[in-house]
């Protein structure tokens, strides 16, 4: 059987640039040379080398994270292109990056989300005001972004400008949402039209750290990382059902992984990850392994559904 041919973009221009080429190596890795003829693709330096090679690329894993990669940006090159590839389009991807379009739709599909405030980074914030909607201690984040760059928790009104100083330093616009204190539960979905919950996880961080931080989230052994995760049927079931339904609010394709807080026997819909990250220690590949799924075949699996329905033999650009 003839070999597929793989461009595996990695890297970019992000501040999340470290934690994927991390990844794109973890997927080297993992895809079989036998099926697979991998091409690699840094998006900081390689975009014409993509372009001048795209007729001989049968289609792409992005493994990319936040803005320029995980937002639409390289997926909308990709269709120009016509290369398919692994997950969310342009709409889908754009979307979940927006925390604050990403709340409205959750909102419109009926999930419950903790309450929150979206302002721009050069806006003056009634701390006093901010405080008396959304509670103490709140949590302060970008809107676009991930990995929690760029996120504090609050304790008191007087903190509150710095958290928004640095979180304007990647983003424009900022969340300030309620701090609920509870179990941090993520679940993915695998499919396209057909969706598949994976096993639910239960995400313990270190006691000396407030939350699921950047460093937490890459570093081996900071964080313990429970699957399943130790909660009853009747709450797997909603947290899977909860995932299946961001994934959809968000129009994505292929898989996402949605963070949630359990608190008592309320589930709270934080936000969906359109590339989730594929290191040793990320959670998609986790709940795959537990759910019968190696990394290879989930590597395949991606790729499958990638080429599903994808019409690049049409495209006016594919050659």
């Amino acid at each position: 059987m003839k070999k597929l041919t793989v461009a595996l973009l990695a890297g970019g221009i992000s501040s999340e640039r470290e934690v994927s080429l991390q990844s794109g190596d973890q997927v080297y890795e993992a895809l079989d040379k036998d099926k697979y003829h991998i091409l690699r693709y840094d998006p900081k330096t390689d975009l014409g080398k993509l372009v001048s090679n795209a007729s001989n690329i049968d289609v792409a894993l992005i493994i990319l994270h936040g803005p320029y990669g995980e937002d639409g940006t390289v997926q909308g090159l990709l269709d120009l292109l016509g290369i398919p590839y692994q997950g969310s389009g342009v709409l889908g991807s754009a979307l979940a990056m927006n925390k604050a379009v990403t709340k409205q739709l959750y909102e419109k599909g009926d999930l419950p989300v903790p309450p929150y405030i979206i302002c721009d980074r050069d806006d003056h914030v009634d701390a006093d005001a901010c405080v008396k909607h959304v509670g103490l201690p709140l949590v302060v984040k970008p809107v676009a972004g991930g990995s929690s760059v760029g996120m504090s928790i609050v304790r008191s009104a007087g903190d509150l400008q710095s958290a928004l100083d640095k979180a304007g330093v990647y983003d424009g616009s900022v969340m300030i949402e309620t701090y609920i204190a509870g179990t941090e539960l993520t679940v993915g979905v695998i499919g396209n039209q057909d969706l598949v919950a994976l096993p639910v996880i239960e995400i313990v961080p270190d006691q000396s750290r407030e939350f699921f931080d950047y460093e937490a989230k890459y570093t081996p052994g900071v964080t313990q990382e429970i699957c399943p995760a130790r909660i009853d049927d009747q709450l797997t079931q909603q947290a899977q059902s909860f995932a299946k339904i961001a994934h959809q609010a968000l129009y994505c394709r292929g898989y996402s992984r949605t963070d949630m807080i359990l608190k008592e026997r309320d589930i709270y819909v934080l936000e969906t990850n359109t590339i989730p990250g594929m290191t040793a220690t990320s959670l998609l590949p986790q709940a795959a392994q537990v759910g019968g799924i190696s990394f290879s075949r989930l590597m395949d699996r991606l790729i499958e559904l990638g080429m599903e329905g994808h019409p690049a033999s049409d495209h006016p650009f594919c050659g």
